[in-house]
């Protein structure tokens, strides 16, 4: 499922103003890429991105200056084709009369921000490439424990939604419940946010729809979070075998990211939101480089090494 994104979401969350085209903020935007036209303003468009978001820098409005009005008239002109969402100038700029005369014309929103070229460049990417890419929806529970993007899975009725609520009792952030929206951010990175319907909300079985921004307040919720690692609950079965040391390294491939993953058994009078917990700071301290089982296992290699001599 690829999203779309307005021209007016944008100016909302990046708190742009609109110079000239507030009618036309419905216009849509279907790439993340941004163009700088400087090519364009030497008559060069033969391979113009015009469904780009066009951005104006200090180095692009300088060197319109040195054009005749007739020639940035037409030179604007040309860049403002159907198809093209909206054009920004960054750091306060004063936009020239022949691209207000152009925008004007041809129905686009001109927009200011004060920010640096290369910091509204980066926004409006960074924005974009996550509204638009491609999302997939997975049944679980995320939180945020310790800063630890952790997605909770398991068969339904395992006790997910449980569990979540006692992490956020004990200072944990829930980022979403029962259906996780996830996209990918780059190589290595997946995000997980709630969809809006859902968003600060969770079911508790016998209880039924709570709202945890409301009951616990805004520190208990975050709006998206990095999936770090997958805790995948199990309900406790004898023939099933577990994972007793640590060795064992499993992983969930979420779109082209190994997402590393834990089995957890469920059973009576084990407390998982601490179980949980522990898991987080293990991870933590893996990705740091201690790791505990690895240390174990020196450990044993010393002590049979030396009862060997001693029998010997």
């Amino acid at each position: 499922m690829t999203n779309s994104v307005t021209v007016k979401e944008l100016v909302e969350v990046l708190r742009l103003s609109v110079h000239n085209g507030e009618e036309q903020l419905d216009r849509k935007i279907v790439t993340s890429d941004v163009s700088r036209p400087g090519l364009e303003l030497t008559g060069y468009f033969n391979y113009y991105p015009q469904e780009r978001v066009q951005l104006f820098g200090r180095t692009e409005i300088s060197f319109s200056e040195r054009m005749t009005s007739e020639e940035r008239l037409i030179v604007m002109r040309r860049m403002c084709r159907p198809n093209t969402p909206a054009f920004i100038l960054s750091r306060g700029l004063v936009p020239p009369e022949e691209l207000i005369r152009a925008t004007t014309e041809a129905g686009i929103p001109l927009l200011l921000s004060s920010l640096t070229t290369t910091r509204l460049s980066s926004n409006v990417t960074n924005y974009l490439e996550g509204k638009l890419a491609e999302r997939i929806s997975m049944h679980g529970v995320l939180i945020d424990v310790y800063g630890l993007g952790v997605l909770i899975m398991g068969d339904s009725g395992v006790g997910k939604s449980e569990t979540a609520l006692e992490l956020i009792q004990r200072g944990h952030r829930l980022v979403a419940d029962d259906r996780v929206e996830i996209h990918q951010q780059d190589e290595q990175t997946v995000v997980g946010e709630s969809p809006d319907i859902l968003r600060h909300l969770i079911e508790i079985r016998g209880i039924g729809i709570i709202d945890v921004m409301n009951l616990f307040g805004a520190g208990a919720v975050r709006s998206s979070k990095t999936i770090q690692l997958i805790v995948n609950l199990e309900l406790w079965s004898k023939e099933k075998k577990f994972d007793r040391l640590g060795s064992g390294d499993e992983s969930t491939r979420i779109f082209d990211v190994d997402v590393p993953k834990i089995s957890i058994p469920v059973k009576t009078g084990r407390n998982l939101a601490i179980i949980i917990e522990v898991a987080a700071m293990n991870f933590r301290a893996k990705s740091m480089g201690y790791d505990a089982t690895a240390t174990f296992e020196k450990n044993l290699e010393i002590l049979i090494e030396k009862n060997s001599k001693e029998n010997n």
